[in-house]
């Protein structure tokens, strides 16, 4: 079941995020991937955060993909700033924001950042481990 490819737009606007993870869930339990949902989803939520609040009024929409190659889920979330690269940083302890990349770099097992006209692609990978029966 290798290849499999998902890809959905959401509009820039706060309810977009749970609508993200949702999607994600659905589309990893019909792929059979529902020990990565919790993770998928997490990052899923963070990214798509992210370009609420960093991306507002330069599209109307971001863009969520799923891939699954080689053992491994990709997940990307795109969209059309490309003014601010996401960069991981350490807030200090009271700072209230700041830490949804901390918490993609300890979820994923390798994620970057892929500049495309117009924007960015913030993607992260997730290993696909399969259970011996």
């Amino acid at each position: 079941m290798s290849g499999r490819t998902d890809s959905k737009r959401f509009r820039v606007r706060r309810d977009s995020v749970s609508a993200a993870r949702r999607h994600v869930t659905t589309v990893l339990l019909d792929w059979k991937l529902g020990e990565l949902v919790d993770d998928a989803e997490l990052i899923t939520s963070e990214l798509a955060t992210n370009v609420i609040s960093h991306a507002k009024g330069t599209g109307d929409y971001f863009e969520l993909g799923l891939r699954r190659r080689n053992g491994v889920l990709i997940l990307e979330v795109a969209d059309s700033y490309q003014w601010l690269m996401p960069e991981l940083r350490k807030p200090t302890d009271d700072e209230t924001s700041g830490r949804g990349l901390l918490i993609v770099d300890a979820l994923a097992e390798r994620w970057g950042v892929r500049p495309r006209n117009p924007g960015k692609t913030v993607w992260a990978h997730l290993p696909i481990r399969t259970r011996l029966q």
